[in-house]
């Protein structure tokens, strides 16, 4: 199942992507038992709210389908509980950083206003002076893991969309904590869509790539994770739990501008375009603020 969250009437709509066009859950009259009243709602709900979900698919009228290209997208998760992102997890991405490949999960965390939409202005502000993208495939836990085996791990994801964990190098590297240079205000696009872990059978292979004003920069695999999604969703549940609506950013493969000889950092009217698997396209240009 592809999901999208939409603005609509000064609110955030959960919508059902098919061929069909986009069903509005929220306008649908007769709703089935365990529906989610809300994009929060479906969240906290997680898994469970998705046999609803693919009932309504079927029973829902003709008003409530929309056509996508008139949305306003908003951010697929758009208030997560937790941003939990790995460091350094592409074996090719630690070489062009001159980093040793971790024998640990590396851990950091953004916070809920580095949440930004597919289509939405980034500020680039001039605290910073070497700005780059970061490419990732992001999960999107679905109900709590706490303490949980990786055998068991996937089962636990309610699905997966592009993310870009933009980064302030220069910030980023003026402490071994990498907070300040990660955190800035919607430093973290994530969507358009989310796709439910039931149609991305396999995580670990699917094609990352990024774009820089049209130019290809990034072009990867999931196959190149030091750490599988699997084991980074057990590491983290060894030490506090994951909730329903949580997000992880597992990494970014080589490509990026911090890995050129001479680089040269990004700017505003740069456009960055993101691409995982079948996720869609994540898209946003830069500004000043």
């Amino acid at each position: 199942m592809k999901l999208i969250v939409f603005e609509r009437a000064a609110r955030h709509h959960l919508g059902i992507v098919t061929g069909r066009g986009v069903l509005d859950v929220f306008a649908v009259a007769q709703q089935p038992p365990g529906l989610p009243h809300s994009v929060a709602d479906f969240y906290r709900q997680g898994l469970a709210a998705l046999p609803a979900l693919a009932a309504l698919v079927a029973t829902a009228p003709d008003s409530a389908w929309l056509n996508e290209a008139d949305l306003h997208p908003a951010p697929i998760v758009p208030a997560p509980g937790k941003i939990v992102c790995i460091g350094l997890n592409y074996r090719r991405h630690a070489q062009e950083t001159g980093m040793p490949i971790p024998t640990t999960p590396i851990l950091f965390s953004k916070f809920s206003d580095t949440i930004a939409a597919s289509g939405d202005a980034v500020p680039l502000y001039p605290s910073s002076a070497k700005y780059d993208y970061e490419a990732e495939l992001v999960v999107v836990m679905g109900r709590r893991a706490f303490h949980v085996a990786e055998a068991d791990a996937l089962t636990y994801v309610l699905g997966y969309c592009n993310g870009n964990d933009l980064s302030a190098r220069d910030l980023q590297m003026l402490t071994p904590q990498w907070l300040l240079g990660k955190t800035l205000p919607k430093f973290m696009p994530v969507g358009p869509y989310l796709v439910t872990a039931d149609d991305i059978p396999d995580p670990q292979n699917l094609p990352v790539r990024c774009w820089l004003n049209g130019q290809l920069r990034q072009n990867s695999s999931t196959a190149d994770m030091v750490f599988s999604v699997a084991q980074i969703i057990s590491y983290i549940s060894r030490f506090f739990p994951l909730e329903p609506g949580d997000i992880i950013s597992t990494g970014t493969p080589e490509g990026v501008i911090l890995g050129d000889k001479e680089p040269v950092w990004m700017q505003p009217g740069d456009e960055v375009r993101v691409e995982v698997g079948g996720l869609g396209t994540l898209s946003n240009r830069l500004v000043a603020p």
